[in-house]
């Protein structure tokens, strides 16, 4: 895999040539990611993927590939990302598609077009997964794809599409590729139809690149503020998109549009968004969920398009985990910023390129209890739990309320052990700043609020709290229980 993920910083590199900077970062990055690929696959056994075999791959993989990916940052030494362990955390933030940054300033003027670049690529090549562009590649992966795709895959569980998973792997990313044009075509459309003069073809396809897999760093230092109303109405359209099951995408290709419109979660994912949208606007339309702060109150309070925008923009990119940013919510309330808080803990759909826990979790916690309170009240009725009228078995429900639990034990954890950091760096860490620097990496959302906002950066904590914050982006990207059943000492034994 290392061996043909080492193409990849040929992009950046040329784009790089174009604008007459160094292309060292890249050829350095290409040489050795492929002679350690090369180096590997001469270790490499001839027997076949097994079931346990699968979730050491797909761990060491999302390890192995964010570790080689601060290359280009620590060759070209520009900014805060000189140091080690920031590369690795910018490097970890790209590939799962978090979206967390320690840069600091953001510009063309302390980073190259090549090197941030880099940064909106990693985020498209971690979206649809490394391990699922592998195996729709490589036919080695093709026997036991099906294990290493689902211990990669968002969710409770993939869908199989095709009767090969090797087709299966392939039709996502062709869906993947198709809304990346699609995306690039819309906002360098916008630009030469002068809607957005800012928005040239290298922020078109930078943009574009950390969409659709909901990842949200940007060239530009003030995110999608940055860019015009209709360039952001078109963004909150493709968020949407991203945070969609993509296999739903694929039966509408193909005739059965009623599996989208039909689709529970899908229905729960949009009406989610709806109310915590709706909420925000009517907060921000009449003032009450801003800081006292006139710029901020004469640019909301009682404009319904601009208020209807910014509510349904940090919603669809909270939700969704993309992270983008259409103003700073740090100007907000608490009020706001709790509701915004509160959505960080949904995640798109089960099969997209969102993080956090997923709707799909929630819609079956929610049955799950609607059916043990029914129960309590008949005891002898026989009420299974049902999705898009399938019934659901006890095991995969199971599993969902450990995942749940797992999660917020963790981010419980993480909470402390950040405001604990915070107050021994001096950061003065608030109770809300400390909680959502700890979701806001579990679940691979990006930005928190107050000294972690939009617009501020990761840059001030230590290098021990940075590398437990690469360690929780890790394990949340890959649904956590992948990486945690390696460190059990059951794995290990016979």
């Amino acid at each position: 895999m290392l061996k043909y993920l080492s193409v990849t910083p040929l992009l950046p590199a040329a784009v790089a040539l174009y604008y007459g900077e160094s292309v060292l970062p890249f050829v350095v990055t290409i040489v050795v990611m492929a002679a350690l690929g090369v180096g590997l696959e001469r270790l490499r056994s001839a027997d076949d993927l097994g079931h346990r075999e699968a979730f050491l791959l797909v761990a060491l993989t999302w390890l192995a590939v964010p570790v080689l990916g601060t290359i280009p940052y620590l060759v070209a030494g520009q900014g805060t990302v000189a140091h080690p362990v920031d590369a690795l955390f910018e490097s970890m933030s790209g590939f799962t598609t978090t979206g967390s940054t320690v840069l600091g300033e953001i510009s063309f003027e302390r980073h190259s077009h090549g090197i941030l670049l880099w940064r909106q690529l990693t985020q498209w090549l971690g979206g649809m997964g490394i391990i699922v562009l592998m195996v729709a590649i490589l036919p080695e992966l093709s026997v036991g794809g099906a294990q290493v795709m689902d211990a990669e895959a968002p969710g409770p569980s993939l869908e199989k599409l095709t009767p090969r998973i090797q087709d299966t792997a392939r039709a996502l990313w062709k869906i993947y590729v198709g809304f990346t044009v699609a995306a690039i075509a819309v906002y360098y459309g916008l630009h030469l139809a002068g809607f957005a003069d800012n928005m040239d073809f290298y922020n078109a396809v930078s943009h574009a690149l950390t969409t659709l897999p909901t990842g949200g760093f940007s060239p530009e230092g003030r995110s999608i503020e940055a860019f015009s109303p209709a360039i952001q109405w078109a963004v909150i359209g493709f968020m949407v998109v991203a945070g969609t099951n993509f296999a739903l995408f694929w039966h509408v290709l193909n005739g059965d549009s009623d599996r989208l419109t039909g689709n529970s979660e899908f229905r729960a994912y949009l009406a989610s968004m709806g109310v915590i949208g709706a909420l925000l606007a009517i907060l921000l339309f009449t003032g009450a969920g801003l800081e006292r702060v006139p710029e901020s109150i004469g640019q909301l309070s009682g404009d319904f398009e601009n208020s209807l925008r910014q509510s349904l923009f940090q919603t669809a990119a909270i939700v969704t985990t993309t992270g983008y940013a259409s103003m700073d919510f740090n100007a907000w309330d608490a009020s706001a910023k709790t509701v915004l808080l509160l959505a960080m803990f949904l995640g798109g759909s089960a099969g997209s390129a969102a993080g956090s826990i997923k709707i799909v979790r929630w819609v079956l916690v929610r049955k799950t209890i609607a059916r043990e309170l029914f129960t309590t009240v008949h005891p002898e009725a026989v009420r299974p739990v049902r999705l898009r009228d399938d019934v659901v078995d006890e095991e995969p429900l199971r599993g969902v309320f450990v995942f749940v639990l797992t999660f917020l034990a963790i981010f419980a954890v993480s909470t402390v052990v950040i405001f604990l950091d915070g107050l021994w760096m001096g950061l003065d860490l608030s109770g809300l700043e400390a909680i959502s620097v700890a979701i806001a990496t579990l679940g691979n959302i990006g930005p928190g609020v107050g000294i972690v906002g939009p617009m501020n950066s990761f840059h001030d904590f230590s290098a021990p709290a940075k590398l437990y914050m690469v360690f929780l982006m890790w394990i949340g990207r890959l649904e956590i229980l992948s990486v945690l059943v390696i460190l059990t000492p059951t794995y290990w034994r016979r």
